[in-house]
């Protein structure tokens, strides 16, 4: 009946989802050509394809100036078949990249790069704007330079909130005048030189090789312009891996043509020299002219309709302040409020004016975006996960190099920075992590760690085991969670911080009830940083549920190596002292379970909580060791993780009975020193009988002792707890642990 109600409402969903994806495609949505390769190719071929690409080949000459493009080219052709290949396997939502690495990473990961991103395309829309008021003051140098951006602005912003159709539509007018310029520049008048005379490899007079490179590479980072209209298209699935890469070709026959001809027709001094020099060589001097605004105005739409919709998918998810503003669509689909608050910024920085000196933070940015894209896909090829399945499929090579290629990028151009980008993400994802953020998906982050585990496990496999590694791994049966939430506070103290516990019950209750009420009261260990796993086991004898328990986890990479187990004290006696058949079949049960730790090479930790004083001050904890005894490794172990987490004292204790007490001392301060026990240890030696020790031992809020024989020694356990007045431990050896290394 279980099943079926949650099948029905996995159908429900499933069907209201397609109803809501139904309304969306009511509203007019964009193809692949208007919707990812328009804006692709109209950023990408922008101002510095205008004014730089000249002075690229002068200093480089054809050859170098080609193998500039090609490098810059590869990097972002990675990156597109990264993103082709992520895109072809995931439902793409709203925000390109963010979309991506949200769904994969985790909405921190996905908001610590979304929010620097949407900071960048505003900011890159300010400076597309502030180089389209210097081009149009080449033309018109008499009217007033913030007037003309302003203007500018105001017509962008108004385009951009009215109609993303409208302003796809527009860009399709600026990308008929680009090619206009490039014809006009193509078919230049200027007569062609021989072959012989081409400068094959240029002398860097400007600038160095990789300083040429860096000035030209934030040509090649458009290739999200079209991604960031995700939730805009009508198949993103389809349209963005064929936009993107169509648009990463076609530009870079373009790029490499006119370096070409610019080699053919200029020399490299007049390349060097002159920026205007496409303008100059032109037919129609004129035309390229417009194609230079063209291109400015076009990619500062460009970022002004990407980045508003990067904001409103922050905003969808709670990732930003004043989301539930900021999340609100117009009835055309329109990010209404995310676009004014763009503007808004991008109006700021108009008013502020040269904005230069974040041109470099901002290429930054945006290589962060494409080195995370990915380091995604790596990632999700690495861990070989079945709902990895992209249908569209690249090799591990091209994530990898695309990835590194990035960083190295990002510190070669400036790595200055670059630091301050990646501490800004940083930042940001901290930040995020304390929202307590909640996802509508899943993500890989689970499936990563424990790939990265098992692949650790299995070299682990390979290497010897050695007692250097020891630490305390608990398994611990508990039969009812209601009585045991003082044993796990002190449980916590012994495997606090590098250890952890394994809880199990045996229940023939509902299984449901159990496996809640086991969860909750480990929680709060969960929630302070131990690893706590817990299982309940179906079944009517306890005795054969733990023997399974121990049997499975035996063969595990992540095993427990020591068994912890109380005593109660109705075990111990009857009220009226006597040994009842209940009482006996309780001392079986603890005596069986000792039996199958001893089979099993466990260690084992047996637990007698005085019912008044508890564990007092927890401040005080006396060993009691006996010399010669092979069988104190574990107590000892024990010991120093009650002393650290407790911030306590210890007390080496031994019983002079019939020896020399001197002896026992050096005995006890040997063996102090070579287990580099705290300074503030002390030593013990106390005379007479083991019962007369009893009675003279220090004051402690614990008392820990070996445990030598095969059973629980009942008798010793009350008489101990009720002379000494306290909690206490008895520990055994399982021969793995070696408190001396």
């Amino acid at each position: 009946m279980t099943k079926r109600r949650t099948l029905t409402g996995t159908f429900s969903a499933f069907t209201e989802q397609l109803s809501v994806e139904n309304k969306e495609s009511s509203v007019s949505k964009f193809g692949t050509f208007g919707g990812v390769f328009t804006p692709n190719v109209l950023t990408i071929l922008g101002v510095i394809m205008y004014l730089r690409l000249g002075w690229v080949v002068g200093n480089a000459g054809l050859l170098g100036a080609i193998v500039i493009i090609l490098m810059a080219k590869i990097i972002t052709i990675c990156t597109g078949l990264s993103m082709a290949s992520i895109t072809t396997n995931i439902r793409i939502g709203a925000g390109g990249a963010y979309s991506i690495i949200s769904h994969s990473l985790g909405l921190e990961a996905g908001g610590s790069i979304g929010i620097p991103l949407y900071i960048a395309q505003t900011l890159s829309a300010a400076l597309y704007i502030i180089g389209f008021t210097e081009g149009w003051l080449r033309v018109f140098p008499s009217h007033p330079g913030l007037a003309v951006s302003l203007m500018a602005w105001l017509i962008l912003t108004t385009i951009s909130y009215v109609s993303a159709q409208f302003a796809i539509r527009l860009q399709y007018l600026i990308m008929t005048v680009m090619a206009v310029s490039l014809v006009s520049f193509v078919f230049t008048p200027i007569p062609i030189k021989p072959m012989e005379e081409i400068v094959w490899i240029g002398s860097f007079e400007d600038a160095s090789f990789w300083q040429v490179f860096a000035v030209f590479f934030p040509a090649v980072t458009g290739i999200m312009a079209g991604a960031n209209m995700s939730g805009d298209l009508e198949d993103p699935r389809r349209s963005i891996p064929l936009g993107t890469l169509s648009s990463v070709a076609v530009t870079l026959i373009i790029y490499i043509s006119l370096a070409v001809v610019l080699a053919l027709v200029s020399t490299p001094d007049e390349m060097r020299i002159n920026q205007m020099v496409m303008v100059d060589s032109a037919r129609w001097g004129g035309a390229v002219v417009a194609g230079i605004m063209g291109a400015t105005l076009s990619s500062a739409l460009g970022s002004m309709l990407g980045a508003p919709r990067i904001l409103q998918a922050l905003a969808e998810q709670k990732t930003v302040p004043f989301y539930d503003i900021l999340s609100i669509k117009t009835s055309r689909n329109e990010p209404g409020n995310a676009i004014i608050l763009t503007s808004a910024i991008i109006f700021v920085a108009l008013i502020i004016g040269d904005l230069n000196a974040l041109a470099s933070l901002i290429t930054m940015f945006f290589l962060i975006t494409y080195g995370m894209l990915n380091v995604v896909v790596f990632l999700q090829q690495s861990i070989k996960i079945i709902s990895f399945r992209p249908s569209f499929k690249i090799p591990r090579i091209v994530p990898l190099f695309g990835g590194i290629s990035c960083i190295f990028m990002m510190f070669f151009i400036d790595p200055i920075f670059s630091v301050f980008a990646i501490m800004t993400i940083i930042s940001v994802y901290i930040w995020l992590m304390r929202q307590e953020l909640d996802a509508d998906w899943g993500d890989i982050r689970g499936g990563l760690f424990v790939a990265l585990a098992e692949r650790a496990s299995r070299m682990a496999e390979k290497f010897p085991k050695h007692h250097i590694s020891w630490k305390p791994d608990l398994l611990v049966p508990i039969d009812d969670p209601k009585m045991w939430a003082g044993s796990l506070l002190f449980v916590k103290n012994i495997t606090y911080p590098s250890g952890s516990i394994f809880a199990f019950n045996v229940t023939q209750e509902d299984h449901d009830i159990e496996d809640k009420a086991l969860h909750d009261i480990l929680l709060p260990l969960k929630q302070q940083g131990i690893l706590v796993n817990s299982v309940v086991i179906d079944g009517n004898r306890f005795l054969h549920g733990a023997k399974t328990v121990i049997q499975t986890l035996r063969g595990g990479a992540f095993r427990p190596n020591t068994l912890f187990l109380t005593i109660s004290r109705d075990i111990l006696t009857s009220s009226y002292g006597r040994i009842t058949p209940k009482i006996e079949d309780k001392q079986h049960l603890l005596n069986e379970l000792v039996r199958i730790a001893t089979r099993y090479e466990m260690g084992l930790i047996l637990m007698y909580q005085h019912p008044q004083i508890a564990f007092g001050m927890q401040q005080e904890i006396n060993l009691w060791l006996r010399d010669k005894s092979p069988n104190w490794h574990l107590a000892m172990l024990i010991t120093l993780q009650l002393q650290a987490n407790w911030n306590g004292t210890i007390n080496l204790i031994t019983v002079a009975n019939n020896q020399d007490e001197a002896s026992l001392y050096e005995f006890l301060e040997f063996l102090s020193d070579q287990a580099r026990l705290p300074s503030t240890t002390k030593f013990h030696v106390l005379l007479g009988s083991f019962s007369e020790a009893l009675e003279t031992a220090p004051r402690a809020d614990l008392n820990i002792f070996g445990l030598s024989l095969g059973k629980v020694p009942f008798n010793f356990v009350r008489q101990s707890s009720e002379t000494l007045k306290s909690s206490c431990l008895f520990v055994k050896d399982s021969g793995q642990e070696n408190a001396l290394v």
